[in-house]
């Protein structure tokens, strides 16, 4: 990696003092992966508790759904807009304030009375998400040596994909059993937790000098932040055309139990786990191969998708194979410090508002390919195309790299 590059990478991180290191590293992590298992839990246990979230707030399904789409927008919008207004903070302040406004939003849709609160209540919840990984990614990445980043950034990451196999289960049971508001409480339990753990284990650290929000805008000029962020919210999309329709293609296609269907959301889980381990060690060697790598695996293991439908343990290799590539996740995440520049933040933050662009498109694009009567299991070649859109726009990004920079001045 160049110079520059390394330089960019760390340059909003400035210690306090030499003690702001006491901590060891892995505590870091561990705090800043424990607000990706809050974030995560939320996110994807909302969907299992639509039913019972319906029948409590006395509306039917599909009207309940849009508290899903909110959130989402919430971390589309928010993202962007808390990053710049919260330029001209430490980061470990920035992370307990993030996860403060998402514990107490959360615990407010617990408590929310009626439909139309729930909507403004999970919107507010979303703003924080993608702001939260972003600094946090940041962070993580600072603490260790260049060569490391992307692994950094991944056990960052493994909060979100434990959730998966963890938190989402335990959020979904207490949900049914007890009452859906439990599911959202117990997240809001778990930010607070997260704020107390970066409190308590995250360096002291200072504003770098010249931050301010029009500095970080400057994301917004740089060619190479939009390709990146354009992979993620494309190419990514097509694991979320088939994973949004898991459930239903298992009990119409596969004609499964419903026991063995969140064993197959669990499943997905391990391999986006297993992912976040193994790929950023060699996106650290080289980070743009890996990136399209992975691209060209999801291609053809959404391609193969539909003809395993047939068979549950079929569906279970698969699957479990498509959610190790989620990795890109962490691998864009490194991509966007050594393209930001002094803008890391942002271009950080907006990583995160590329994926729930990719979260509205994937199941957007699958839904039309369903009601246009190709069947549920065409999810998995419309997510195979939306995987080597990526891997096109991936290749742009990778030809515009090796174009010589012009050279100003003698």
């Amino acid at each position: 990696m160049s110079a520059p590059a390394l330089k960019s990478a760390a340059i909003a991180f400035v210690p306090a003092d030499d003690t702001s290191r006491s901590s060891p590293v892995a505590l870091v992590h561990l705090a800043l992966a424990m607000g990706g298992f809050a974030i995560g839990t939320t996110e994807f246990a909302t969907m299992s508790l639509l039913p019972y979230m319906a029948d409590g707030l006395h509306v039917d399904a599909p009207t309940a759904g849009h508290v899903i789409s909110a959130y989402a927008l919430g971390v589309v919008v928010g993202a962007p807009l808390l990053a710049v207004l919260g330029a001209n903070l430490a980061r470990r302040t920035l992370l307990i304030a993030l996860m403060g406004l998402f514990g107490l939003c959360n615990a407010l849709s617990a408590l929310a009375p009626d439909y139309h609160w729930m909507l403004l209540f999970r919107f507010l919840s979303g703003l924080p998400h993608g702001a939260y990984f972003g600094v946090a990614a940041l962070m993580a990445a600072s603490l260790v040596p260049p060569e490391k980043r992307t692994q950094a950034v991944g056990y960052v990451m493994l909060g979100l994909t434990v959730a998966t196999i963890i938190g989402v289960p335990t959020a979904s049971v207490l949900g049914q059993s007890a009452n859906w508001r439990w599911g959202f409480g117990v997240v809001a339990v778990l930010a607070l937790l997260c704020a107390g753990m970066v409190a308590r284990f995250a360096p002291h650290d200072r504003p770098a000098a010249g931050a301010s929000p029009m500095r970080e805008l400057g994301a917004l000029a740089r060619g190479q932040v939009w390709l990146t962020l354009g992979i993620g919210a494309i190419g990514f999309g097509g694991m979320f055309c088939v994973y949004t329709y898991i459930a239903s293609t298992l009990i119409e296609v596969t004609h499964a139990s419903k026991a063995a269907i969140p064993l197959i959301f669990a499943i997905f889980g391990a391999g986006m786990t297993l992912g976040n381990i193994i790929a950023p060690r060699f996106a650290d060697r080289t980070l743009m191969p890996t990136a399209g790598g992975l691209l060209v695996w999801s291609a053809v293991w959404l391609a193969i998708y539909p003809f395993a439908v047939g068979h549950v343990w079929a569906v279970a290799v698969v699957v479990f194979a498509i959610g190790i590539g989620g990795a890109l996740g962490s691998v864009l995440q490194t991509r966007l410090m050594d393209v930001a520049g002094e803008a890391q933040t942002l271009a950080a933050a907006l990583n995160h508002s590329a994926f729930n662009i990719a979260n509205a498109l994937g199941p957007w694009m699958g839904g039309m390919a369903i009601a246009a009567g190709y069947g549920w299991a065409s999810t998995g070649f419309v997510g195979s195309g939306l995987a080597l859109a990526g891997l096109a726009i991936w290749a742009l990004a990778a030809r515009a790299a090796r174009r010589p920079s012009p050279v100003s001045g003698p």
